[in-house]
């Protein structure tokens, strides 16, 4: 396993939570007026988008056991490194958690995912299982579609980035958005309670999604 792409994995797991974090956190306070839903939405999707510029070449740049996973099931990477990777992502998306909790002036709830009380329309459980699962099967096969070989090149970080921001300006108000373990994991972590005991929907339905958008890429763009 090459050590470079499991620091770049953490690295830019480290990056899209801290996006998510410093976003949800001091954007909606700031004195100049809330960035709110829309400034949250553009956070994660720039932020996922350049770091894929900088260094996805090194290791593909996941960031999300759920893409990480997807990509297995859509043939596009080995089985035998997604674990690594995974450990890499939770790891890089706990320290970025630590160094906002040592920044402090954080919500209650550690801008955690979540159904019920924490969805700001206060969701099912089922509505909001069934909006991470699909919005994490568009996102895969946004990504398997942007890179095949005959795909857009140098525009695929750009296509990921600002579908990313399209998935949270669709869901942000259903589960706060995760479609990505890492991201829902890391924050349940430091708010505990309930958040913490929701955590277990935000690792299965995005990995859900992940697998069922790779299958169906993989076999509506095979040969493409």
């Amino acid at each position: 396993m090459n050590n470079r792409a499991l620091a770049a994995e953490a690295f830019g797991a480290f990056m899209l939570v801290a996006s998510i974090l410093g976003s949800a956190f001091y954007s909606f306070g700031a004195p100049a007026g809330p960035a709110g839903i829309i400034g949250v939405a553009f956070s994660i999707g720039i932020t996922v988008a350049v770091t894929i510029y900088a260094i996805g070449h090194i290791s593909g740049g996941h960031y999300n056991p759920a893409v990480t996973l997807g990509l297995v099931a859509a043939g596009r990477f080995e089985i035998g490194k997604a674990i690594p990777y995974i450990i890499a992502q939770v790891i890089g998306g706990l320290a970025a958690a630590g160094v906002f909790s040592l920044i402090g002036h954080t919500s209650a709830t550690f801008a955690a995912n979540g159904y019920g009380e924490l969805s700001m329309l206060k969701a099912t459980l089922p509505q909001v299982f069934i909006i991470e699962t699909v919005l994490t099967a568009f996102f895969l096969v946004v990504i398997v579609g942007v890179t095949r070989a005959s795909g857009p090149g140098l525009l695929a970080p750009l296509a990921i980035g600002l579908a990313l921001t399209a998935i949270h300006l669709m869901s942000i108000p259903i589960s706060n958005t995760s479609v990505n373990p890492v991201r829902s994991f890391a924050p349940a972590v430091f708010a505990g309670g309930e958040a913490l005991s929701q955590v277990w929907l935000f690792w299965v339905a995005p990995i859900l999604g992940g697998v069922i958008g790779g299958l169906f890429a993989k076999w509506m763009l095979d040969d493409k």
